[in-house]
């Protein structure tokens, strides 16, 4: 089973969130699944300071930042193929806001990188599982919305629950350790750091995320 996992860049505050990054791959390997990194090879659209939180004055390139956590073993989204995937999960952390979407920026009037959604889409379209983590459903609300409206999960909070529902998906409330599943569209969502508070309520909920995405795989379509 040969599961794609899309990052963002590497740190929280304008990137891919390290800790779920780290979680799903752990998820995925324990699980035995063959993990397929990728990133845009695009510019991020700032670069904070994780020590002060302030934005530095720098660029940096997303696919490079995301390389760090995949440890080289990473390619540019636009290389990825969903007839050699079986499933698609997409960690949060700001840059799921910023560098692969501009929800962060824009809500529901996002934009999202073109590469990544013409992914997405065919994931979707082949009926193959994924999986959005902490922020990263917001993407999916935005490439999905209009195309049935998918059940999805960012936490509690209601402000960007109704950004996701002006979107056209249908949000659920939900805990950091559990998590939401829409079985006909095949999309799974939790928290994560949306809620926190700390990395094991964390772990919880993406590994119950993980292990729910691989198990809508159907065997007769592994790739």
């Amino acid at each position: 089973m040969r599961v794609g996992v899309i990052l963002s860049g590497c740190g929280f505050q304008d990137g891919a969130e390290i800790h779920e990054s780290v979680l799903t791959l752990l998820a995925l390997d324990r699980a035995g699944a063959e993990i397929a990194c990728f990133a845009p090879d695009t510019a991020q659209t700032k670069v904070v300071n994780h020590l002060t939180g302030e934005e530095a004055g720098e660029s940096r390139n997303v696919l490079v930042e995301s390389a760090r956590i995949a440890r080289g073993e990473i390619a540019d989204v636009k290389t990825a193929d969903a007839d050699t995937l079986d499933a698609l999960i997409l960690p949060g952390g700001f840059g799921a806001a910023l560098n692969l979407c501009d929800f962060a920026l824009k809500g529901p009037e996002a934009d999202v990188n073109d590469d990544v959604a013409n992914l997405v889409r065919a994931m979707h379209a082949a009926k193959k599982p994924i999986g959005a983590i902490c922020i990263a459903p917001a993407l999916i609300a935005k490439v999905l919305g209009k195309d049935g409206g998918p059940t999805l999960t960012i936490g509690t909070d209601a402000g960007t629950a109704g950004a996701i529902e002006a979107c056209g998906a249908d949000h659920q409330d939900c805990p950091v350790e559990d998590f939401v599943v829409d079985k006909e569209q095949r999309i799974v969502s939790t928290p994560a750091y949306m809620l926190g508070p700390t990395i094991k309520h964390v772990a919880e909920g993406i590994e119950r995320c993980v292990a729910e995405v691989l198990a809508l795989v159907e065997p007769a379509n592994v790739a």
